[in-house]
């Protein structure tokens, strides 16, 4: 994996596509040695989205199960609970 400089990236910005689209290669961008982005290819991009959206998913099933196992309340218990 490649680290550049933001101005070193600018200037081989189509050559840092290329190389992500065609050959999967990944560039990290930084500014004064903080890493700040990367130019991946969209298949790395896609399998991402959707790791995060499997994640998203089981929490929400997680929260679903755990509403399930400890009952609902009404809302008008909630505001009072909170004092509202």
């Amino acid at each position: 994996m490649t680290v550049l400089s933001v101005t070193a990236a600018r200037k081989k910005l189509p050559e840092l596509i290329n190389l992500a689209f065609f050959t999967g290669d990944r560039t990290i961008i930084e500014r004064r040695g903080k890493k700040l982005a990367a130019v991946v290819s969209i298949a790395d991009l896609e399998l991402l989205q959707a790791l995060e959206n499997r994640l998203d998913l089981d929490a929400a099933r997680a929260a679903l199960t755990e509403a399930r196992r400890k009952g609902t309340i009404s809302w008008k218990k909630l505001k009072a609970e909170l004092g509202l």
